[in-house]
């Protein structure tokens, strides 16, 4: 992993593949966890898509987010079954043919100690040129191909997969988060709030309304990757709101 502080900050997409999600039959859990894990390495996530299980759409979606971002992560599609359709649309994506991966294949029957069927097979079948993502104990193989990480569906999978992906990212000084809690109606916020983030263009405010007891209020939130004008930043919320509680 290398970290520059003062670098420009990277930017990440999220591909969630899988007809299960957008069924309701499985409910997502991968999105929270990796944008809070980016968060943590100064990496902002700008976009996640969920998608179904097509070969094709899975490859153009691949092409225009890989494009638009620093890094793309996507999360499904990667078993052994008929409907596993992301190392197919990755392999589509690239240009490149799919082939037997001796690396998978070794971490499957050496490290495993299983013995290679159809199924299996088509797991380690991989796009060329791929690199593996390295795991203790994932039998079906994450990789990466350019700037893109191919991961499991499954949490704890995809999770241990991202660890295996960190020493590989470039990172950079993570935001400083302050929030205020403000016991008004947005609507009293608003045009004070707006002209504290006009005068304040370097930091990100945001205001995240909440209702205790039927009573409104808002949860402001105040960004900066430096420290120092997050703090000065909140300040001049923190008096704003008491102003407005007069």
């Amino acid at each position: 992993m290398t970290t520059s502080p003062d670098s420009p900050q990277k930017t990440a997409a999220m591909l969630i593949i899988g007809d299960e999600i957008l069924s309701g039959r499985t409910k997502d859990a991968n999105l929270g966890y990796l944008a809070e894990w980016l968060v943590e390495l100064g990496i902002e996530l700008r976009e996640a898509r969920v998608i179904a299980d097509d070969v094709e759409v899975i490859a153009e979606t691949v092409n225009v987010l890989r494009q638009a971002y620093d890094y793309l992560f996507t999360t499904g599609g990667i078993g052994p079954t008929h409907d596993d359709m992301t190392i197919e649309a990755v392999a589509r994506a690239f240009g490149v043919p799919l082939v037997l991966h001796e690396g998978a294949r070794h971490n499957m029957v050496e490290v495993h100690g299983l013995e290679l069927n159809e199924g299996r097979l088509r797991m380690i079948t991989l796009p060329q040129g791929c690199e593996l993502v390295e795991t203790k104990n994932a039998i079906a193989p994450g990789f990466q191909m350019g700037n893109v990480f191919v991961m499991a569906g499954i949490p704890k999978v995809m999770q241990a997969m991202l660890e295996g992906i960190r020493p590989r990212l470039e990172t950079s000084r993570p935001y400083t988060s302050i929030t205020l809690t403000a016991h008004l109606p947005e609507s009293t916020l608003s045009v004070p709030l707006r002209e504290l983030q006009e005068r304040n263009p370097d930091v990100r405010i945001g205001s995240y309304p909440f209702y205790t007891d039927g009573i409104p209020g808002a949860d402001l939130v105040i960004r900066s990757r430096d420290p120092a004008r997050a703090r000065s930043v909140a300040e001049d919320v923190r008096l704003m709101i008491a102003a407005l509680m007069e």
